[in-house]
């Protein structure tokens, strides 16, 4: 059982270092922020035995976009429960529609205002601890 003061990890993936140093420190007060700048750095860390309670995830990366790397994790059967959000300047609702047709629990636009974003994560915590309590 998770203490109440343990503050929630949340992996951030973006090949944009200085969208990943921004969004960093927009967050580090309330949680702990492990970044990737890769899809596959992520992957890595997954498999490594890092576990998140929230992966936000950019799609538009070279080599392993968001696409491939959320698949990717969902491959891997002990991170199934883990929300992942998509955090990216993609705007059309074929992709916001993809993203809701494969599972994400949410998809939030590029650029952001850090009161936003938290309340998003925190509306994304809220979901899952009322899923778990089902």
């Amino acid at each position: 059982m998770m203490m109440e003061n343990q503050r929630k990890k949340i992996l951030l993936v973006d090949d944009d270092v200085l969208y990943l140093e921004i969004t960093e420190a927009m967050l580090q007060e309330k949680y702990e922020v492990i970044t990737a700048g890769s899809g596959k750095d992520a992957v890595l860390l997954l498999v490594k035995g890092f576990t998140p309670d929230l992966i936000l995830l950019d799609i538009m990366m070279p080599k392993m976009d968001g696409w491939e790397t959320f698949k990717t994790i969902r491959g891997l059967t002990l991170l199934n429960d883990i929300p992942i959000a998509f955090l990216t300047s993609l705007t059309s609702t074929d992709d916001i529609s993809q993203a809701q047709d494969i599972g994400a629990v949410d998809f939030i636009m590029k650029p952001f205002e850090r009161n936003t974003l938290i309340d998003r994560i925190e509306k994304i915590f809220a979901g899952v601890a009322d899923k778990s309590e089902k």
